[in-house]
Order: structure tokens, then C-alpha cells, then sequence
């Protein structure tokens, strides 16, 4: 099993649009038996894969009385993909962990979930705080989803110290630029910058998973964007089987 967190300390990124598609990708292309565990209070990811959120607040009992996940798991209208989703009760859950003093809740969980799942990957909320630090200790991989720009660059420095905080055994991390419009000189300087790094194209399929309520290749399978999020998913297999 391999935990992968898709994570930055800036919104709007399209950190839970990549997070959706990728776990489509375990599920749909890995064939591997998948977790998308939700951790945003906004439940952005439950919205794009068409699932409404329960009128009960749960999603916090899992680290407060120690409630079994797998109770909260949904599953999704996709072979081999589950959900973990969020609600209201986790926007206060920094200050929930910190109160525990359990600095590997997060990680013992998925231990427990291992038996169960392939990949597990977490769409983090954009937040520096115990959730950060425990999902860092928790995961394999971490994701950043980065658009050319100067304020992306220095959000990726803060992500970059946040990881190499956790501890000598930090997970490595993959910068993604997201949203990338070869149109537009900035990102043309930042993919030549960067050749190495996983693009992930501006377009039109991509904007309209919210509209859809689905990941890419569910309804445009051909497209750009579904290759390139095709592409990603295998650098990130290889990355984990490098390990």
C-alpha cells in the first residue's frame, strides 16, 4: 500500500480537481483498490465525483472517539474507488489533533486502512497546521500542484519546508504545474524552467469536472487533459516503485 497527499498552502490551485483525477487513474487505469480520503472541509472532491455529503456531521469522529473509517467510507460510481469524505466537523480538526497529542493519529489510520486499500490519497486542505504535519508523516508521495506564478513558486518553498519538517524520513515530493497555457509567456518560461516537471494543461475538459461531476476521463476520455493526468499517475507509479 502507498499513501499519496495531493497538498499546497495555496487555494485554487486545482489541488482537488488533481486529486479526484488521480485517484480515478489508481482506480480506472492502476486497477489498484482505492481510497480518496477527503481532509478539505469543503468536500470538493465528494462534489466532483457526484456524491452529496450526509446531513450528518461525521467526518471529525474518526479522530475524536476513535470511530472505525471504514463506517464513514462511500462508495463511488467507480470499479475500485472509494470515499472518505469531509463535512463542517474538520474545520476545526488542527485544533482537535493538537488537543489528542497523538502526533501519528493520521498515520495509524492508515495503517488500519492498508488492509484494505492499494492507494490511499489525500486531498489536504490548504492549511500549515497539525493536519499538515500528520499527513506528512503519513504519506508516501506528496503532490503539489503548482500554476506559473511568483506566488506558486514561494508556496511551493513553504510546502517544501513544511515536508522536510516532518522528520528525517520525509516523503518526497512532485511538483506538478497545473493549469499551464503554452499561450502565455510566463508559462512557457516556467515549463522551460522546469522541463522535468508533470504538466497539466489549462483546458476546457478540466473546468467542466465541476460542471460534469465527474474526473475527466469519464466523459472525455481522449482529450489532452485526460492523457496528461494519464501520464502523471504513471510517473507516480514508478516514483512509489522506486522507493
Amino acid at each position: 500500500m502507498a499513501s499519496i497527499a495531493v497538498y499546497s498552502v495555496k487555494g485554487g490551485v486545482g489541488k482537488t480537481t488533481l486529486a479526484v483525477n488521480l485517484a480515478w487513474c489508481s482506480a480506472g487505469i492502476s486497477r489498484r483498490k482505492t481510497l480518496l480520503w477527503d481532509l478539505d472541509p469543503a468536500n470538493g472532491s465528494g462534489f466532483l465525483l457526484g456524491i452529496d455529503p450526509k446531513k450528518k456531521r461525521a467526518a471529525d469522529s474518526v479522530f475524536a472517539d476513535g470511530t472505525d473509517p471504514l463506517k464513514l467510507v462511500q462508495t463511488t460510481a467507480y470499479a475500485n474507488l472509494d470515499l472518505l469524505p469531509a463535512d463542517e466537523s474538520i474545520r476545526t480538526l488542527g485544533r482537535q489533533l493538537d488537543r489528542l497529542g497523538k502526533k501519528k493519529r493520521l498515520a495509524k489510520l492508515v495503517e488500519g486502512l492498508s488492509k484494505h486499500y492499494d492507494r490511499i490519497i489525500f486531498d489536504c486542505p490548504p492549511v500549515l497546521n497539525e493536519v499538515s504535519a500528520q499527513v506528512m508523516r503519513a504519506a508516501d508521495l506528496v503532490i503539489v500542484p503548482l500554476p506559473p506564478s511568483p506566488l506558486s513558486a514561494r508556496a511551493f518553498d513553504v510546502v517544501v519546508e513544511e515536508v522536510r519538517g516532518s522528520g528525517k524520513g520525509h516523503p518526497p515530493i512532485l511538483p506538478v504545474l497545473s493549469m499551464v497555457d503554452m499561450r502565455r509567456t510566463l508559462h512557457r518560461e516556467a515549463r522551460e524552467a522546469n522541463p522535468k516537471w508533470p504538466v497539466i494543461p489549462l483546458a476546457s475538459a478540466v473546468e467542466q469536472c465541476a460542471v460534469e461531476r465527474k474526473p475527466v476521463a469519464a466523459f472525455a476520455p481522449r482529450s489532452p487533459a485526460a492523457r496528461a493526468f494519464a501520464q502523471l499517475w504513471t510517473a507516480i507509479e514508478r516514483k512509489l516503485a522506486s522507493r
